[in-house]
């Protein structure tokens, strides 16, 4: 009986804190920078990221996961409780999310460390981290991109052939189709499985009909080949 009346009062004290209890005021004050900083993110990801799904939808989530990380915090770090309830709840709870690239998964991680240091009201070196952090990324971008440069190489559009008819449609017929139209090319994936192929080209092309062209070509050898053109930027 006295261990349960030691238990409760540990939790009781623990459940409130002055430490732990912020204001209104200063709760959106941490909301709006959180909002900010998740969208600074998402344009950031936009325009350096590498991944080949559609990153101006995928930053979209950024701001949603940040204000959502940072609300849980801000409403069981009050509280022994609540974080030993938050635990229980998370381990019966699975994300089964897509996540094909770990860039996407490093920018989440990034937006949910916002929404862990505004909930921890820790504004100013969670701003400092997510400035120096997307400093070093415009750096390295810069560096990347004038490496480029240097070489004569400014990529313009990803393009993917896929076929399920590797006999018409084989790998060396494509490069040769793919080089011979695009001013460069370059290979960077080739998948190919139980007679499927799928080829990933980094491709610059300076005319306007060379899509169409290669669709021509590749498709007088194998009507059903999928083609997609995506901007590398």
């Amino acid at each position: 009986m006295k261990k349960m009346q030691e238990l409760e009062n540990f939790f009781a004290f623990n459940a409130t804190t002055d430490s732990s209890i912020i204001g209104l005021l200063t709760f959106l004050v941490n909301l709006v920078l959180a909002a900010a900083l998740s969208y600074w993110i998402g344009k950031v990801y936009e325009k350096h990221g590498t991944a080949l799904s559609n990153r101006r939808a995928f930053a979209q989530n950024f701001i949603l996961i940040t204000l959502t990380t940072m609300l849980v915090i801000s409403i069981v770090k009050s509280s022994l409780a609540l974080s030993l309830g938050l635990i229980g709840a998370l381990s019966i709870v699975r994300f089964r999310a897509a996540i094909k690239e770990p860039q996407e998964l490093s920018y989440l991680f990034l937006a949910i460390a916002v929404g862990l240091g505004m909930g921890a009201n820790q504004q100013v070196i969670t701003i400092i981290a997510i400035a120096s952090i997307i400093g070093i990324l415009r750096i390295r971008a810069y560096f990347e991109g004038k490496s480029e440069r240097i070489k004569g190489w400014d990529p313009k559009l990803y393009l993917t052939v896929s076929t399920n008819n590797v006999k018409a449609l084989p790998l060396e017929g494509i490069t040769k189709i793919i080089t011979g139209i695009f001013s460069r090319a370059r290979l960077k994936r080739a998948d190919s499985s139980n007679g499927a192929l799928e080829v990933l080209f980094l491709v610059e092309t300076s005319k306007e009909d060379d899509p169409h062209k290669i669709e021509t070509e590749l498709r007088a050898l194998d009507e059903d080949v999928r083609i997609t053109l995506l901007e590398s930027k």
